[in-house]
């Protein structure tokens, strides 16, 4: 991954919260909190906004029929 972005004070708080509620650790809550957030927000907004679409294939908002 060329770029990862640190989390706040505030943002791992809540994160580890998350991930004590899920019983796992943070690295595979964060995956699950983005799996969560792929099959709820809006695909089609997302996918207007989208800068890179050399990955809509695998892409968590590309769902059946949105794209």
């Amino acid at each position: 991954m060329a770029y990862t972005p640190e989390l706040n004070i505030h943002h791992s708080a809540t994160l580890r919260r998350i991930a004590w509620a899920m019983g796992m650790p943070m690295t595979k809550a964060i995956g699950e909190v983005f799996d969560y957030l792929g099959s709820t927000l809006d695909p089609k907004k997302v996918c207007y906004a989208c800068r890179d679409k050399s990955k809509c294939h695998s892409c968590s908002f590309n769902r059946k029929g949105n794209i």
